[in-house]
């Protein structure tokens, strides 16, 4: 039995939440491109696709938690005060990514190196999680519940995501180093976290009304499909790059979330 003490700590979710946003810049992944022009335009797709993650991350969880917009906002400042869903955020941040490269005009291959430095990142965030008490397990008693302040045995689902992150993370630098799956790493990540994550919905303390599952559950699936359509056209068109046998090493990238 893991036991926890929530209150008071909800600043450590703030605060390893901008850890793990930071620890993306802390090697950007803009420097393995040698043309200063394409690195520009890489850091243009960058910003857009960041706007437009904090966006679907912001609406996938007022549609998750609150049921948003079918039941209208007690307060527009909802919108402020809402937490954050990786999938909402991983979704449309992708998906803004690939509208914008060709407006850009950005059109090297996807990012094997962002996709490999993502999951860890996930994993600092999903610790904050985990201490903050949010993100809860459904009630559970066993050697690995944890219990917050309300005294309820729970599954640690933060725990649980925190385990798949960091396995992924050490994998995808293993395939980045064997130049496995060169442009595919980032579609084979929506496919891997989106079944994840539909899985292990099940255990999480969020509301499921159509179907019996969740708002993420649908995302979740919607992610499947959008990495699982990013696998198959890259594979055909083999539109890939040469990366270095080191994760730092030169190679061509692509937008943020591709």
């Amino acid at each position: 039995m893991i036991r926890l003490h929530e209150t008071g700590r909800e600043w450590v979710y703030g605060v390893l939440v901008v850890v793990a946003l930071a620890s993306l810049f802390v090697f950007p992944a803009s420097r393995v491109i040698e043309d200063p022009i394409q690195r520009r335009k890489y850091k243009t797709l960058q910003l857009i696709s960041l706007v437009f993650a904090i966006l679907g991350a912001k609406l996938a969880v007022l549609a998750g938690d609150r049921g948003w917009p079918v039941v209208p906002l007690a307060s527009p400042w909802l919108w402020l005060e809402s937490g954050r869903s990786i999938t909402g955020g991983l979704i449309l941040g992708h998906v803004a990514a690939e509208i914008a490269k060709p407006i850009v005009g950005f059109h090297l291959p996807p990012n094997d190196h962002f996709a490999a430095k993502l999951p860890f990142s996930i994993a600092i965030g999903r610790l904050g999680c985990l201490f903050a008490g949010c993100c809860r397990g459904i009630p559970h008693e066993g050697w690995l519940s944890v219990r917050y302040d309300d005294e309820i045995s729970r599954y640690p689902a933060p725990l649980f995501e925190i385990v798949f992150q960091l396995a992924v993370g050490f994998f995808f630098i293993w395939l980045v180093r064997r130049r496995a799956l060169s442009g595919r790493v980032f579609a084979l990540y929506l496919v891997m976290y989106g079944a994840f994550r539909f899985a292990t919905e099940f255990l999480r303390e969020t509301p499921k009304h159509a179907l019996g599952i969740s708002v993420y559950q649908y995302l979740s699936v919607l992610m499947i499909v959008i990495g699982a359509f990013g696998l198959a056209v890259r594979s055909r068109s083999r539109t890939t790059h040469i990366p270095s046998p080191e994760l730092g090493g030169r190679a061509g990238v692509g937008g943020l979330a591709s």
